[in-house]
């Protein structure tokens, strides 16, 4: 008899990890800090107003998190396979023009979904044309297509104006809620779509050979070049990815708003996205993030508008916040790229282990 077996407790049962250990490995140790910043940011709202914990505010902020939510993920996507996308805010303007007419006039929201999201395939498609076989950067290529995708959405609605989608089943989508019992004001519709679709793209990022992919063509395009990879193609299903999204969030704002809206309600979603990717602990230079990650900084950043406009705070300080957050989180990613690389040249010259 084993001293192990004579203590009762036999070597197969390994020691389970702690419930702060095992949260710890599925937010990712990187993002402690985005966690404590958000419970601060919390604990600071929540003494200045007594609203923020009323569950009809705390559903509030699920809902407002849908848009650029459905937007993060698809730019986390990108990102992580060393691409960039700053012409989403404008997809998502197209699709909800696109959205807003086929309701409109063929009176089916399934059909305006659809094109809305196809439309925005299409446009995405666009953006891998021009990045993977004309060879042009990402970040020239999609501001661009930033301009060109705003003046198409102005071009598809009539005289340039919103169209109206006055559907009761389309409003569903933006404002409709599910299990509303007794005083309960029920869980949004579009928080549900989002937290959906995250999982989704949680699981394949973290769990099959797409996801093994992106990482690899993100972190080291040569080796995965080498090893048979073929990155033109998967270009174009990141872009189409991000391109999808990017429409169902625009069909989202159509919903919300109960019309087409060229510009109100989609500009700027490509800041607060990338802002989202990038505190989520994503690098410029691809190979790096998580959509645990994203999903955080978008909460961060809903709570930050939320309580911002509990307090009276006007919407200029608001812009000038992200603006600050996306330096900062550039700036994080820049430093943990540099440490790493001088562990790795410590490594590879024999100095140490990490």
């Amino acid at each position: 008899m084993t001293t192990t077996e004579q203590q009762g407790t036999p070597v197969q049962e390994a020691r389970r990890p702690g419930i702060f250990k095992r949260f710890l490995d599925f937010t990712g140790a990187e993002n402690l800090s985005l966690i404590i910043a958000l419970v601060i940011m919390v604990a600071l709202i929540s003494t200045q107003t007594e609203f923020f914990f009323s569950a009809r505010n705390l559903l509030n902020i699920g809902q407002n998190m849908a848009v650029v939510g459905l937007i993060a993920v698809g730019m986390t996507v990108v990102i992580v396979s060393a691409g960039l996308d700053i012409s989403v805010g404008s997809i998502a303007g197209a699709a909800s023009v696109v959205c807003a007419l086929v309701v409109t006039h063929l009176g089916t929201v399934l059909g305006g979904v659809v094109f809305g999201m196809g439309i925005g395939i299409a446009l995405g498609l666009v953006n891998a044309t021009i990045i993977a076989i004309l060879r042009v950067n990402p970040v020239v290529a999609t501001l661009a297509t930033f301009s060109a995708f705003r003046g198409i959405a102005f071009l598809i609605a009539p005289g340039g104006r919103p169209v109206g989608a006055l559907d009761p089943t389309l409003a569903l989508l933006g404002s409709g809620r599910i299990l509303q019992i007794g005083d309960f004001p029920g869980i949004p519709i579009a928080f549900v779509i989002l937290v959906f679709v995250a999982v989704s793209a949680h699981f394949v990022l973290s769990s099959t050979v797409f996801g093994r992919t992106l990482y690899s063509m993100g972190g080291n395009p040569q080796a995965a070049r080498l090893a048979g990879i073929n990155l033109t193609r998967m270009k174009y299903y990141v872009y189409a990815i991000s391109g999808a999204l990017a429409g169902l969030a625009g069909v989202i704002v159509t919903a919300r708003t109960s019309s087409g809206q060229p510009a109100s309600g989609t500009q700027g979603l490509e800041l607060e996205a990338i802002t989202a990717v990038f505190l989520g602990g994503a690098l410029l230079a691809g190979g790096k993030g998580s959509i645990v990650g994203t999903m955080l900084a978008v909460l961060l950043l809903a709570t930050l508008s939320n309580g911002m406009n509990l307090l009276g705070i006007p919407t200029f300080y608001q812009l000038v916040a992200k603006g600050l957050l996306l330096v900062l989180a550039v700036a994080i990613g820049q430093w943990r790229l540099a440490r790493d690389e001088r562990v790795q040249a410590k490594i590879t010259a024999g100095g140490g282990t990490p």
